[in-house]
């Protein structure tokens, strides 16, 4: 055996072999999930859970993204490994193997954390059944009963809301304070919800927030730092809302209109009027979005009379801040790039993120 590992070890890295054998046991890992849903939710809710919950806490303690840094210093890290590679390939075949192989072993050790960490999370139990909620075909009729609730909620909150000439709605608090209300808000849900898990980490401010507006992404839960990270340049209720979602993503909730939801319900659990403000406005957009694809654009136009004219200016306040980043190669990449994963991972792609609706409709209707 010792013979057998030197032979070995004379092509293969010492660490690559633990990234191979990590590598083959998230294979299994992967196969396990993708053919028994009950292993998915026993796998997310204790192994991926522990990892995620030391990760968030081993990160949390960093000032800034160690996602967004490394992403940065990327370019810089690939010169220095291709450097290394060429200066050892050129002393023998031997060390140029070695290196091919220390940075294919790289790769591997991704793809097991993607596994051990997030994978499962897209082939647990849907978030409907966890909830208690039935899931049905959505009418068009039943769409526009929810979005009129939501206008209910919103027109009751107006008063309270903070909406300046030019700017739209203000978050009377900090970046932090959105954190520790969507953590108070998380560990109320967590009474009624186990599956839930009661985690104290922050959510990251991206320090490129502006550039990364024009890849159209809002926020970021990376799965290799444990981090939840947010675009802070994106309007105040568009932020708390997506800081709830990345946190949704942190807690082993995958899939996009699921984690969606979750912010939704965190957003109006919270006792602060922004909050919950945050959260119906959103998912007002999302079912504005749905009843005019659904052909429903008259429909969507009598209901959208009833908003209080605060709030229509907030979302008018919010299209001409986008209308800067609307088009550009860098939202075509990024939205390919995201819809190819979503695919990968059993998903409807991009258009998984505005099924929130299915999940709003039904919780309103079972109410």
């Amino acid at each position: 055996m010792v013979r057998l590992y030197r032979r070995v070890n004379r092509y293969v890295p010492a660490l690559s072999m633990v990234f191979f054998l990590l590598g083959l046991a998230a294979l299994g890992i992967n196969i396990g999930y993708l053919t028994s849903t009950r292993f998915a939710d026993a796998f997310n809710g204790t192994v991926s859970q522990a990892i995620r919950v030391f990760l968030a806490r081993l990160t949390g303690w960093i000032p800034f993204s160690l996602a967004e840094f490394l992403l940065l210093g990327s370019p810089v890290i690939l010169a220095v490994v291709i450097v290394i590679a060429c200066r050892k390939g050129g002393r023998s075949r031997r060390y140029f193997v070695r290196a091919l192989i220390g940075i294919l072993s790289a790769a591997v050790l991704l793809y097991a954390l993607f596994v051990f960490v997030f994978g499962a999370g897209y082939r647990t139990t849907s978030l409907d059944k966890k909830l208690g909620i039935e899931r049905t075909k959505v009418t068009v009729d039943e769409l526009a009963d929810t979005a009129r609730i939501v206008v209910d909620r919103l027109n009751e909150l107006s008063d309270e809301i903070m909406i300046f000439y030019d700017d739209g709605s203000v978050r009377p608090y900090s970046h932090e304070d959105t954190v520790r209300l969507c953590l108070e808000s998380y560990e109320k849900l967590a009474r009624d919800y186990d599956f839930l898990a009661v985690l104290d980490a922050p959510v990251k401010e991206i320090v490129l927030s502006d550039y990364m507006t024009y890849t159209h992404i809002s926020g970021m839960y990376t799965f290799f730092t444990g981090e939840a990270n947010l675009n802070t340049n994106y309007p105040y209720f568009v932020n708390v809302y997506t800081t709830a979602h990345e946190m949704a993503h942190q807690r082993g909730i995958a899939r996009e209109d699921e984690a969606n939801f979750m912010a939704f319900l965190v957003c109006i659990a919270s006792d602060d009027p922004y909050m919950r403000y945050s959260g119906y406005l959103n998912l007002y957009e999302y079912l504005s979005s749905a009843l005019s694809s659904a052909g429903a654009k008259e429909v969507r136009s009598e209901i959208a009379e009833t908003l209080d004219v605060r709030v229509r200016y907030d979302l008018y306040c919010y299209g001409v801040f986008f209308d800067k980043y609307r088009e550009n190669t860098a939202a075509k990449v990024s939205t390919t790039v995201n819809n190819t994963y979503l695919v990968m991972q059993g998903t409807p792609g991009e258009k998984s993120y505005g099924l929130v609706v299915d999940l709003a409709v039904a919780y309103y209707r079972d109410k």
